[in-house]
């Protein structure tokens, strides 16, 4: 698989949102972008980091930037129960995921597949100046680097 990196074109996708509506990362570039590849479900990791994004929703719209989540499973249940302000795209079939370097795993629990924790900071064209990913699936990503990281781009 591609691993993408900083200085690298993100590639555009298409994916249904929270509530069944096609989005593209295209109609979200003229602003910078904040796209996050989240484990899986209702993990502590991942809740926290869900409501990280949404409890510092105004940090990153004084930034001009647009969080973007990205779940292998049904985005909606997760969405709803959080009150996320920000899109949760569902990628059940790991196209994005693959597209994008994350290696899909496996799971002790039978049909259920996750990957690698990724977050990727995209500029207003496209392009990617900061990435960061994890096997760890309790990880952690540093969230003042990545503001520092959205307010470094003009």
């Amino acid at each position: 698989m591609t691993k993408l990196q900083a200085g690298d074109r993100a590639p555009d996708f298409t994916l249904l949102d929270q509530d069944g509506q096609s989005r593209s990362l295209h109609d979200f570039l003229g602003q910078k972008v904040v796209l996050t590849f989240f484990v899986g479900a209702f993990t502590e990791a991942c809740t926290k980091e869900v409501c990280e994004f949404r409890d510092s929703m105004a940090r990153f719209t004084n930034q001009q930037a647009q969080v973007i989540g990205i779940r292998v499973i049904d985005p909606s249940q997760i969405a709803g129960q959080n009150y996320l302000p920000y899109p949760m795209l569902g990628d059940s079939n790991l196209e994005v995921t693959k597209l994008y370097g994350l290696e899909p795993q496996e799971t002790e629990l039978p049909s259920f597949i996750t990957v690698n924790r990724a977050i990727f900071v995209l500029d207003k064209e496209g392009i990617i100046r900061y990435f960061w990913a994890s096997k760890d699936p309790n990880a952690d990503p540093n969230y003042d680097e990545i503001y520092s990281v959205l307010e470094a781009i003009k």
